[in-house]
């Protein structure tokens, strides 16, 4: 049997880093506000030059160093973006353009928060289907453009960044079990509602969220498809090392490593340096915790995430 393995992960912050302090000059908010309530101490901006892509690139290639992987052996490459550096062609083959491959079967997903889980999922589904060989998967975002700066409940957070992986066919187990759902139902409590028509921005084009109703739906669905998927593998929640969820809030991650009785100290948790970077805050952590030594190989961790539309879902990853 084919089996898909993480052979390698990188990731990308913007240059430009904003504290809570210095965001607080230009919005009505302090430090103090914003670390109670979410746990963000410091986000990062892209510059007006950088994008999406941009950031895709740079994560890219430390995830093929790391792998030892050529450009030339990818076969398929997705990238999970809500924020693309335009609306056509995707991401993905702006990214493989810049990278220098030519060939690999190459798109954009689309599930916001929970777009790397979707989107890794994918790509375990063609190296199983014996459709390709050597993935590359990337989460980036540049939110920040589309965020309304004087809207405290939302502006302070998130921020941009980029993170990526290297998935490998073999036949030893990586990707355990995946189990990714939606329900457009919720699409009204977490949106960016603008959409372009006749050149025109129709809507606004800024993320608008319901706060209470999102927190409260994130710690419930992130309860049930880490069970789901946990289950699927013939494993116990006792069994996993490491919970690396989506990083939106720490009162969601802790609320949901509670809720599933894993100890804190096997939650990895970046949202206090990067903010919300949607697709990108998965892998971004992962890279973190795989550089610093704490991720090791054998390890079971667990991905999940949530978002907009609403999606989520889950993949339990044997490193």
């Amino acid at each position: 049997m084919t089996y898909s393995r993480i052979i390698g992960t990188g990731s990308a912050l913007p240059t430009r880093l904003v504290t809570n302090h210095e965001l607080a000059q230009t919005v009505d908010t302090s430090d103090e506000w914003i670390t109670t309530r979410t746990g963000i101490r410091q986000r990062y901006l892209a510059e007006e030059s950088q994008t999406t892509s941009d950031l895709a690139l740079e994560a890219s290639r430390q995830a093929l160093d790391q792998a030892g992987v050529s450009v030339d052996e990818l076969d398929l490459i997705i990238v999970a973006t809500t924020t693309p550096d335009q609306v056509f062609p995707s991401t993905a083959c702006l990214l493989q353009n810049k990278l220098g491959n030519k060939g690999a079967t190459a798109f954009d997903i689309q599930a916001v928060c929970s777009g790397f889980v979707y989107a890794l999922a994918t790509a375990d589904s063609f190296i199983r289907a014996g459709q390709a060989r050597t993935a590359l998967v990337v989460g980036a975002e540049t939110l920040s453009r589309i965020l309304d700066w004087q809207d405290r409940s939302t502006c302070v957070l998130f921020g941009d960044g980029a993170g990526a992986v290297v998935l490998r066919a073999g036949d030893q187990p990586g990707i355990l079990a995946s189990t990714l759902h939606a329900d457009g139902s919720y699409s009204d409590i977490l949106a960016a509602p603008g959409k372009m028509c006749g050149g025109k921005i129709v809507g606004n084009p800024f993320v608008e969220m319901d706060g209470q109703a999102v927190f409260k739906f994130a710690v419930k669905v992130l309860d049930d498809v880490a069970r789901e998927t946990v289950d699927k593998a013939g494993l116990a929640l006792s069994d996993i090392d490491w919970l690396i969820p989506h990083q939106a809030n720490l009162r969601i991650l802790d609320s949901t490593a509670k809720k599933l009785g894993i100890p804190t100290e096997r939650v990895v948790v970046t949202v206090d340096r990067h903010a919300n970077t949607s697709a990108a805050s998965i892998p971004l952590a992962l890279d973190t915790a795989v550089r610093d030594g704490r991720i090791k190989p054998g390890d079971k961790v667990l991905l999940e995430g949530v978002g907009g539309g609403f999606t989520w879902g889950a993949v339990l990853v044997q490193m």
